[in-house]
């Protein structure tokens, strides 16, 4: 009996050695500044208080994260003047996932009797009829003699009286001693 009192003590002992030894170990040291860092932050589209939240990032260094937008991976940081050892320690807490798109016009509120805004469409490339609907679009010659249409896609210039004479997407008018000089050639095809 003697031995099962020995032994009892024993565990006890341990027992309360260890719950007493748990209490007193040091916790881990915690930024007291940065607490609330709990879900990753995206680097593209945190606010500057969000990004002040993370560890060694001040208001000073959110204004130039924010200012160098988009970053693809943390090491793209230190082209805002992040220092390297900070941003060794927020790599684990940031994400950078896509930048905000641009700021849109605002919707108009439904029920107030304007129309819903119609979705822009984008232009067709290659179709039939493309290169004559964007003609329209493009700005007349300047005054001066000898001003040429300068293809720069194709490196041709046009004469005024051409049917492609300030029609083709890629252009711009240019004098015509200037084309030679900078290389164009002059367009086989005759004037109309």
């Amino acid at each position: 009996m003697k031995m099962y009192r020995v032994f009892a003590a024993i565990i006890a002992m341990m027992l309360l050695g260890t719950v007493c030894h748990a209490g007193t170990k040091a916790a881990p040291k915690a930024d007291t500044k940065k607490e609330g860092v709990t879900a990753k932050v995206n680097v593209n589209t945190a606010s500057s208080a969000e990004l002040e939240k993370l560890p060694g990032i001040g208001a000073a260094t959110a204004k130039k994260i924010i200012a160098g937008r988009p970053y693809a991976a943390a090491g793209d940081l230190a082209k805002a003047g992040v220092p390297a050892k900070t941003i060794a320690k927020i790599t684990p807490l940031v994400t950078f996932g896509a930048a905000p798109a641009a700021a849109a016009k605002p919707a108009a509120p439904k029920g107030l009797g304007m129309p819903a805004a119609a979705p822009v469409k984008a232009p067709a490339t290659h179709q039939p009829g493309a290169a004559a609907k964007s003609a329209k679009s493009v700005t007349p010659p300047p005054a001066g003699k000898d001003m040429v249409w300068v293809n720069t896609d194709s490196k041709i210039y046009h004469k005024p009286g051409s049917k492609w004479y300030g029609k083709t997407k890629q252009g711009r008018y240019m004098a015509e001693p200037e084309a030679i000089k900078a290389g164009y050639r002059e367009s086989k095809s005759g004037i109309k």
